[in-house]
């Protein structure tokens, strides 16, 4: 291991550890990822921890420094944060895609606080990869909050159980999440709470941030992020259904080889997992998806 890449590990797993000692659970991304380091449900080995069955990132998030630094020892891994058991909600203000001319998450944030009669909360804030920001929270007690996906305003997002979100001191496509207010995380403002308990994502609902290939065309890769995040952020009596419309939408793109066919369906599955659906079903339905799609796809020009 050169010098470099041993200084990096070091200073993820300091970063993993500084986490931990917030009492937020933590589990390894993989390098220079948002995608869990850990295996998939098919891929699972039954031995170990998953024994007595498959036990996804979010059970295995951890604060114990001992299987931190055992995990953090192998690799150079990015950091998340399992927002749920960590008893956190992150709002996630989001970036247009490819700079796209509409307004970014802060700003329609900054609009809703507006409309509600109510200033912007000042919390503890990280700054993303792609220059959106993280908004920390402390979840409220007696409330099981899941994620949403644009339910407060466009661009914004929020991350609880069943979510995660990227550690400060991790990288990805070489920029850094970095905490630009280190305040302590403040309770969510009840009016926010409110909004989300009576919201329709409310059913607790895995995140998607997908960590697509490089080599994925970036109409592509939005289309991907956008699909798979409306999957994750589907509840119970339309899951399935949203996993079909989805992964049809984005099987143009696997006709027309902008996206390879694996990552569609590897990306699909977790969406589809994490919206609480069983993996037998995701699979069936994604293959089901891409088959027709790549079937009967017209020609990109004629699209």
């Amino acid at each position: 291991m050169t010098q470099h890449a041993d200084d990096r590990r070091a200073s993820l797993l300091n970063a993993a550890l500084d986490t931990a000692r917030k009492d937020w659970r933590v589990f390894p991304l993989r390098p220079g990822s948002k995608r869990p380091a850990l295996h998939g449900e098919s891929a699972c080995p039954r031995t170990g921890a998953c024994a007595g069955g498959h036990v996804k990132w979010e059970q295995r998030a951890t604060t114990d420094p001992v299987r931190i630094r055992a995990a953090w020892s192998t690799g150079a891994f990015n950091v998340g944060v399992a927002t749920g058991p960590s008893g956190l909600v992150v709002v996630d203000l989001d970036q247009p895609k490819d700079g796209a001319d509409a307004p970014c998450g802060a700003a329609s944030f900054g609009a809703l606080c507006e409309r509600a009669g109510h200033a912007v909360p000042v919390t503890r804030t990280v700054q993303t990869a792609s220059g959106g920001h993280h908004l920390y929270f402390r979840a409220p007690a007696g409330v099981r909050l899941g994620n949403t996906a644009g339910t407060l305003a466009p661009l914004v997002d929020t991350r609880a159980w069943g979510g995660y979100v990227v550690a400060p001191g991790s990288t990805v496509h070489g920029a850094a999440y970095e905490v630009i207010d280190d305040r302590p995380a403040q309770e969510l403002p009840e009016w926010l709470a409110e909004i989300l308990t009576q919201g329709p994502s409310q059913s607790a609902v895995a995140p998607f941030c997908p960590a697509v290939a490089r080599d994925v065309s970036r109409v592509a890769r939005v289309a991907l992020e956008r699909e798979t995040a409306a999957v994750a952020a589907t509840g119970e009596g339309g899951r399935n259904a949203a996993l079909l419309r989805g992964a049809r939408a984005v099987g143009r793109f696997v006709a027309w080889g902008d996206i390879p066919r694996h990552v569609a369906e590897e990306a699909f599955q977790e969406a589809g997992e994490a919206a609480g659906l069983p993996p037998a079903e995701c699979r069936a339905t994604i293959r089901s998806a891409l088959d027709w799609s790549i079937r009967t796809a017209r020609p990109r020009e004629a699209a």
